[in-house]
Formats: C-alpha cells, structure tokens, sequence
C-alpha cells in the first residue's frame, strides 16, 4: 500500500476520487478529489460507535493521505449539516488551515461545533448560494439545491479539465418541501446536457423501492397525535432535523400548546436556525423548560433530543427519572420521530420499556407514520441517473449490500456495466474522458477519538476492553530475590469480573498455585529476566483459563526484584 499515488504528466488530464470515509458503512463521510495541481475534500463526517467498541465516544476518517499532501490541500466543501458530514471537522481543522465552504446554515451548525473546542482558532469560513460558482486552484464548484432530511443542503457540481463529477451529497426528491425550497431538477438536467463524466450519488435506501416520501407526509400524523393527546406531548427528534422542529412547533401551536427546548444540541440548533431564518417560532411561543410545570400539561409539548436512546441525552434522563424539570407519568404522549440508526436498536427499545413503565404513551416508527426518511429510494436514484445521464457512476454512502443494489439499478437505468464502479474506502479512481483507472490505494481507516485522545486507541486497546468486559481481570504480583531469583513475597494473585462457577472462591488459592508451580520449574537465571518471566507467567496462566475453564481474561503479571 503507497500514500501517495505516482502522477501522470499535466498532456493527459485527469482527477481522481479517493474516499476516505463513508463507503461500506452509514456515515464518517469524506471523499478527496485530486489533480495534478490541488486537492479538494467534501464533507468530514463522524461514525458513532457501537457497543463493541467500549470507551469510544466517536470515529472520524484516518487523513494519513490529506496529511502526507497537505501542501496540495486547498478546501473543504460540505453538502450539508449532519454529523456524519460535519462531525469530524474540529479535527480536520487541528491538522489543517484551508477555507471551509458550506450553506449558511450548514456553516452556523459547524461554528457552534468549532466553539466547543475551545482551542481551535477561528476557521475560515465561505458562505455559498445554490447556482453560483466558486473557483478553488484547478477546481470549480457549483452548489445546486437538493432536498433532504435537513434544510439548505446542496449537491456540487466539482468541474475539473477531465470533465465534471456530481457529488449528491444525501438527497431525495421532495416536490413539496417543508420549506418550499425545492429540488433543482432543472439546472440537474442541464447539467446532464452538457456532459456528466461521473455521477456520485448516495446509496442508503437502495433496496427500497418506490419513490421517497415527501416531509409534508409527517405533518397530518403529527397534527393526530398532538390534538389527541390528553397531556404533555414530548418529541424526540435530531436537533439538525430543522423541518421537523418546525412542523412540530406549528401543530402545537395551532393547538394551544407552547413550546420548550431541552437537551444541548437542540437549543444550540434551534437558536442557530432561527437566527439564520430557517425556523420560526414565534418568541411568545416559546417557554423555559422550568415554566412548564406552570402551565397545564395539554398546553405544553417539549422538544428533546435522545431519539437515538443516547445515554446522555434528555429523553434518557427523563425515562431514568433524573431529568431536573420533567418528571414522566401517565398522560405524557411521547413521539420518537427520527430513524432508528443501525446498532441503536437496543439502546431505543430500552428507552422505549422505561417510559411505558412511567404510564406514558409511547409512538415510534413501527407503530406509527411520525417520520419519513430523507435519503433516495429507487425511484429517485434513477430519475437521478437519468437526469445527469453520467459517463461513469460510483455508489457512495452505504453499505456494500446498499452500493451492489445501487450499481444493479445503475446498470437498468442504461448505465454500462464496465462504467459502473463498486469501490472501498481509499480506492483510487482515476478518471479521463477516454479511460477509468484503478491506482494503489492509500491509506484510509478509523479512527477512534476517546476523551482528549486522537488516535490514542488502537484496536489491541478495543480487544483488551472487551475481554475485560467479558471475562475479567487477574493481577498476579511476585517479589524474586534478585541475587537468587528465588520467591520472597507472594505470589498474591487478584481477580475482578472472574467468574468461574463453584470456584470462584478458590480461585485465588488455585492461581497462587499454578504460579508457584511454574516458577518452581524454571531455572534461577530464567528467574532474574524479569521481562521474560512476565511473559512466561502471562503464557502459562492464559493457557490455563483456556484449557480448564475456555475463558480469556486480561492477565497481568507483576514482577518485583527485591
């Protein structure tokens, strides 16, 4: 594997589409996009965690390959507001100083991120319109709107010397947006008259088919629940989900309810888009969360975050019972409107069970229409395709069973099959008006932030704390003369999480045992090589857990020379 593929000479023009992040899995999206004379990246996503990984709080791309080219690396542009495109900027930003081009709203939600990182200084940041051009180094792009689960998101039409590539971004289209800012088919369209060298377009809901719902169709759910509801109606949502809020926001009031905010993410983007006037509640509306208790519970509904069963988050803590001003019981209506993202199954359905418990009334998604998906069902993908009529396609964002179905309807909708390209995170795809090339991959991967660390946790550490989880921990402690490498204090020998049925009473005794046993063995000059001894005692025990008991516990020998 090479960082850094070899050039071509500047007679042949070319430019290259290197993901870093975001195929083969829902999110940490980042695609570089390279020629001769500059490198530009779009979007730098987040992946959250799942269980397995314990300690982790979030995953960004590895940028080894922007890192090694930083000297060509001249911005980042973001198609749009979610974490998984914007997440990981704080991070990019330690390492690099370029402008960052986005939507005004997308770049108000990147300044709130950029402020909780108290020591980054200001980024440069580049306000853009739909159908105006920006000319960075050999690149020009032209942000073209689209719709999507999250207002002032765009596309971008990235024009090299080789030809244009249209990057979608997440999409799918909505005739009748929220917010009346409607999919750019016709520019899309003429884009494809004039000629198209590669369409990137995102891959989440291909196994669906049909075409993708409108967000209008939430509104008449929304408005049934809300006037039926007998008390407190409390609706979890993503903060970044500015529609929703907003739909929310109108049925309530339409309804005689006020509105309250709570969780961090949730005020901070609500404050952000009605300051940039992309929601509107009116200011008499809206109440502090400690006035709720002063109004009649069918009066109020409560905006929260926690749709994800977050551990942390608002919902969580009222469904704990440790939320400072909201106490659930029977009455309360609860709506989860947002997507159940993989692997946070088990953390909502245990949401789900402590708020039944509590009395209250609860409507999520299986039972009931309060949410529609914001990505590009079949239907949409082809129209896509059809529209921009591309030379070359490559499926982005999703997993490999999402990009394979999203290649088959490529190659339905007319596509050839040999201009259709399944590739994986730090592919090199080198693309001409005459000719596809794949180059060495570069380096791309995970990886983890814990706490104050970047990249501190490799995947040994992950391992060592799910054994640790699993089958627990054993310390082994001995003191060796160090004249004679004879036993003077212990072995004492310790466990935590250890448990091995009817013996884990003896289990102290039986492992003093098997250590002085070996040591018993061992020639005294072995005894005086601390570092070796370690090892053997490490060896030793660890086949015993798993001979005797097929258990794999962190062992950990300590050895002092006295």
């Amino acid at each position: 594997m090479t960082s850094t593929p070899p050039l071509l000479t500047k007679s042949e023009p070319w430019v290259r589409i290197i993901p870093l992040g975001g195929i083969g899995e829902i999110g940490m999206n980042m695609t570089a996009y390279e020629t001769p004379d500059g490198i530009v990246v779009v979007d730098c996503g987040v992946l959250f965690p799942e269980d397995d990984l314990l300690g982790i709080d979030l995953i960004i791309p590895d940028m080894t390959y922007l890192k090694e080219n930083r000297n060509r690396l001249l911005a980042l542009f973001l198609t749009h507001g979610h974490e998984d495109h914007i997440g990981a900027i704080p991070y990019f930003l330690r390492e690099f100083d370029v402008p960052v081009f986005g939507t005004p709203l997308t770049l108000g939600l990147v300044e709130g991120k950029v402020r909780q990182h108290k020591s980054l200084p200001p980024p440069r940041l580049v306000s853009i319109r739909p159908r105006e051009k920006y000319t960075v180094g050999p690149f020009t792009f032209e942000p073209i709107r689209i719709t999507h689960s999250i207002a002032d998101g765009v596309a971008f039409a990235i024009m090299t010397e080789a030809g244009t590539i249209l990057h979608t971004g997440d999409f799918k289209i909505d005739l009748t947006p929220i917010d009346n800012e409607h999919f750019d088919m016709h520019r899309l369209c003429s884009l494809g008259e004039e000629g198209v060298l590669c369409l990137i377009s995102d891959s989440t809901n291909s196994e669906k088919e049909g075409l993708s719902l409108s967000e209008r169709q939430v509104t008449e759910p929304l408005e049934q629940m809300i006037s039926q509801a007998p008390g407190r109606v409390i609706v979890a949502t993503f903060s970044s989900n500015i529609h929703r809020l907003q739909q929310v926001a109108d049925v309530s009031i339409r309804n005689g309810r006020k509105i309250a905010l709570t969780g961090r993410s949730m005020e901070t983007n609500a404050r952000v888009a009605g300051e940039l006037g992309y929601l509107s509640i009116p200011p008499d509306q809206i109440i502090r969360l400690d006035q709720v208790s002063q109004y009649p519970p069918e009066r109020v509904t409560i905006l929260t975050t926690g749709s994800q069963g977050e551990p942390m988050s608002a919902l969580f803590r009222m469904a704990l019972g440790d939320h400072k001003h909201v106490s659930i019981g029977p009455g309360d209506t609860i709506l989860l409107s947002a997507r159940i993202i993989p692997g946070n199954e088990r953390a909502i359905n245990k949401i789900i069970n402590l708020l039944g418990k509590k009395g209250a009334k609860v409507f999520y998604r299986r039972i009931s229409e309060i949410h529609v998906s914001g990505h590009a069902s079949q239907e949409d993908q082809k129209l896509m395709i059809r529209m921009l009529r591309p030379k070359y396609f490559v499926p982005m964002h999703g997993e490999f069973r999402q990009l394979s179905q999203h290649a088959r309807t490529a190659v339905r909708t007319g596509i050839p099959e040999e201009n259709v390209f399944v590739i994986e995170n730090g592919v090199v795809l080198e693309l001409t008006q005459s000719v596809v090339r794949q180059r060495e991959k570069v380096v791309s991967g995970r990886t983890f932030i814990d706490g104050k660390g970047i990249g501190d946790v490799e995947d040994m550490v992950i391992r060592d704390r799910q054994r640790l989880g699993s089958d627990g921990i054993v310390t082994v402690i001995v003191a060796l003369s160090q004249q004679t490498g004879e036993i003077v204090v212990g072995p004492e020998v310790s466990t935590r999480g250890v448990v091995l049925s009817d013996l884990s009473l003896e289990m102290n005794a039986i492992l003093k045992t098997q250590v002085e046993l070996l040591l018993q063995e061992l020639e005294p000059e072995i005894k005086k090589e601390v570092s070796a001894l370690k090892t053997l005692v490490h060896n030793h025990l660890r086949r015993y857990f798993k001979k005797n008991f097929e258990r794999d516990p962190v062992i950990i020998p300590v050895l002092l020379e006295m």
